[in-house]
């Protein structure tokens, strides 16, 4: 694929970044493309390895070392045909998904892999800025109605494969803008709401999907109503329930869960550009986040774009290796120390990077008034024993910083369980909606589960594998034989 010797010729290339001290001053979208010739270049590295492992590290099977050699070729539109085969909504994934495919690719055991990322997002952006994205509704109708309870990556995944089959799909949407993390989950400078995800919804739209917002389905409807109304309901409504932090002091003011946080920002600034103020500012404020990943750096590019007075990132883990450790060969995903979006940002506005590992949070400190004022912490060590670590506290460590907003970014526990009582559903052992993988079918018959609600807290790309998995099992149980992937 590509070039034969290009992996040998050609250096790995990302495109630049916006300047990390400019774009804190706005929310719009720091990432950028290559130009064409650069990307030809860069598909030109998939070197024709025989066994592309990038295909089995993408949850969703991309067909990958085709449409590198597409860009090669520059034949664009016959790119985003391959792309679309096994993507939906390739402008999702290929902005916010962490690219597992690379940490898969074969060029990576001894180079830097191939930008596989890079180049999905400028196959699809390509394909909308020619036009290539229209409208494809299907040409029969089976008059099968399914309800698809949240607008997440898992339930648009479901929605759009269910409509291409023919069916007649209500996605229910308990916020008041369609696209659940996408939308609200996930910051605007990472993922464009108008351009990006409301530009998808809208294409759906035209295509016979119908959104029902402001409506959660087990509190505002009962879910026994939408099972007589509708022929089979398709459940991905994400792992919501956050992570708590039980010690001293969780019950003062200034002490909030992230996604709130995240949520009231994009809804602030979708509907007055935050001049309503309906959102938790940190604007002045010593900012504490507790927790890594991807919602952790997210609190730290919003709050230091909200104007933040400093920002301290705690993780309760060791500091990753800057190469792969012995117990983490290829084609496992790499754990090893990365410096994201918001770390960058952080170092360039402070002058150092925000990470303070093995860090164990002991009591929130308040003042007067009942506000948090500083978070008490504690260094801890991690020591491997049978095949198991185990955490001890370093007497002596203890340290107290200033913090008067603390944001909790660790993780969710699963999905809120209205439906699971109304309906009677079965969990498995961590709370999740039971239903086997690459089957779909929950304990009710005719209800199927996908998504963070069934595999618990994961990937946007994950998440579209399950949803058109489920989609082609819920088609299946609707006509007796399926002809989605």
């Amino acid at each position: 694929m590509g070039k034969p010797t290009g992996f040998m010729e050609f250096a790995r290339e990302i495109p630049p970044s916006r300047d990390a001290r400019l774009r804190v001053l706005d929310w719009n979208e720091f990432h950028d493309h290559l130009p064409d010739d650069k990307l030809r270049t860069q598909g030109a590295r998939c070197m024709d390895c025989g066994v592309p492992f990038c295909q089995n590290g993408c949850p969703v099977n991309n067909l990958i070392p085709e449409w590198n050699d597409l860009i090669y070729k520059n034949q664009w539109k016959q790119a985003i045909t391959r792309l679309w085969r096994t993507n939906n909504f390739p402008e999702f994934t290929g902005r916010v998904c962490p690219a597992p495919c690379e940490g898969s690719c074969v060029l990576g055991i001894n180079e830097p892999p191939v930008t596989i990322k890079n180049i999905e997002q400028a196959i699809i952006d390509h394909a909308w800025e020619n036009g290539w994205v229209v409208p494809r509704p299907p040409a029969v109708r089976t008059g099968k109605k399914v309800a698809v309870i949240g607008s997440g990556p898992a339930g648009l995944a479901a929605a759009d494969q269910l409509n291409k089959a023919g069916h007649l799909v209500t996605v229910f949407e308990r916020s008041d803008r369609v696209g659940g993390l996408l939308m609200y989950g996930i910051p605007n400078m990472k993922l464009d709401k108008r351009a990006v995800v409301d530009r998808r919804t809208k294409l759906m739209e035209q295509e016979g999907v119908t959104f029902v917002v402001n409506t959660h389905v087990g509190i505002d409807v009962d879910v026994h109503e939408l099972m007589h109304e509708f022929d089979a309901m398709v459940l991905a409504c994400g792992a919501t329930k956050a992570r708590d932090l039980k010690v001293p002091g969780r019950d003062l003011a200034g002490i909030h869960f992230a996604v709130p946080f995240l949520h009231g920002n994009t809804k602030s600034l979708l509907d007055s550009n935050l001049r309503d103020g309906q959102y938790i500012s940190a604007k002045d404020k010593d900012v504490i986040v507790i927790g890594g990943g991807d919602t952790g750096t997210d609190c730290i590019g919003t709050s230091l774009r909200h104007g933040c007075r400093s920002l301290v990132n705690f993780e309760l883990m060791p500091q990753p290796p800057g190469t792969r450790a012995a117990d983490n060969p290829w084609p496992q995903w790499p754990k090893i120390y990365r410096t994201d979006y918001g770390h960058e940002e952080a170092a360039a506005t402070f002058g150092h990077d925000p990470r303070n590992y093995r860090l164990l949070t002991k009591e929130f400190i308040g003042d007067e008034q009942g506000h948090v004022k500083a978070v008490k912490s504690i260094e801890v060590q991690w020591t491997a024993n049978s095949g198991k670590t185990a955490m001890t506290e370093i007497p002596g460590t203890e340290k107290i910083w200033p913090a008067n907003l603390v944001l909790l970014a660790m993780g969710f526990l699963g999905p809120e369980d209205s439906i699971v009582k109304q309906l009677g559903l079965e969990t498995d052992a961590r709370s999740n909606f039971k239903a086997e993988y690459d089957n779909y079918a929950t304990s009710v018959e005719g209800v199927f589960a996908a998504g963070d609600c069934r595999r618990g807290q994961s990937l946007v790309v994950w998440a579209i594998n399950e949803g058109r998995g489920a989609a082609r099992q819920c088609d299946l149980y609707l006509m007796g034989h399926t002809e989605l992937p």
